[in-house]
């Protein structure tokens, strides 16, 4: 009489990786096919794209409309939208994480910066920052749309229903792992420069994106996690159009110090 095999279900493993994975590049490209057809019509009705108002249309489009959209529709599909929307209005305690986790993703930003720096390894630009430092006034835009629409929305899809359908066949651990995995991958496209460059900048996001995902698990409200994502990301840009705009007047401060 054979016995009942004790070992993981690897096809229903794989299958689960594959969704939810799926379920993250169909935000992502459900969102480049709605700025897309919002960029041509805008152009045709003889409006000017100015900077401002494609990086408006993008994030609108791609965090708040596509990526609420999708997961949305994945969580009515399960038919429990609450247990993939985990937003409510955070404890005293949940902002204290929230600070925390925030200055924590500073500070693994700049040892991986200094680690990075030390070992000369390739690194690659992010699109949206080289086009800040074109146009540095939508560094402005993008740093209240930080917390509006970029944090709630990549949150609510990779930590809210990819981290979550992940959760339910692994356990926590490995769904935060899979989940901060997935989530750096799809920012491929986002950055230009070589590949190596790109596999090792994916790397770092990897390293913000598991804080974002414990802290998610840690907490079950998505509102902490979003909250320090769009900090994270409004921190970096805040600073990006400080360096631009008064580059040379911190330069000059600098000689005062001491």
């Amino acid at each position: 009489m054979s016995r009942p095999s004790t070992a993981p279900d690897r096809g229903a493993q794989a299958k689960t990786v594959a969704l939810a994975a799926g379920v993250g590049l169909g935000g992502l490209a459900f969102g480049f096919a709605l700025t897309l057809v919002a960029a041509v019509a805008v152009q045709t009705a003889g409006f000017a794209l100015t900077p401002s108002l494609s990086i408006v249309l993008s994030v609108v489009l791609l965090q708040g409309v596509a990526f609420g959209t999708v997961a949305y529709a994945y969580a009515r599909y399960r038919d429990d939208p609450s247990r993939f929307i985990t937003f409510r209005v955070p404890s005293i305690r949940e902002v204290g994480l929230a600070v925390a986790g925030w200055l924590g993703a500073l500070g693994a930003l700049v040892v991986i910066s200094a680690v990075l720096q030390s070992t000369n390894a390739p690194t690659a630009s992010n699109e949206v920052a080289n086009y800040g430092l074109e146009h540095p006034e939508v560094l402005l835009v993008l740093v209240p749309l930080s917390f509006l629409l970029v944090g709630p929305g990549e949150e609510l899809l990779f930590r809210g229903v990819v981290q979550g359908t992940l959760r339910e066949r692994f356990g926590r651990v490995p769904a935060v792992v899979l989940a901060s995995l997935i989530f750096a991958s799809v920012h491929f496209t986002s950055l230009s420069g070589a590949l190596a460059g790109r596999v090792v900048t994916i790397g770092a996001l990897f390293v913000i994106s598991l804080v974002l995902g414990a802290l998610y698990e840690y907490t079950g409200n998505l509102t902490v996690p979003a909250l320090v994502h769009g900090a994270y990301n409004a921190t970096q840009f805040g600073l990006l159009y400080v360096s631009i705009a008064y580059g040379d007047e911190l330069q000059q401060a600098t000689g005062l110090l001491g």
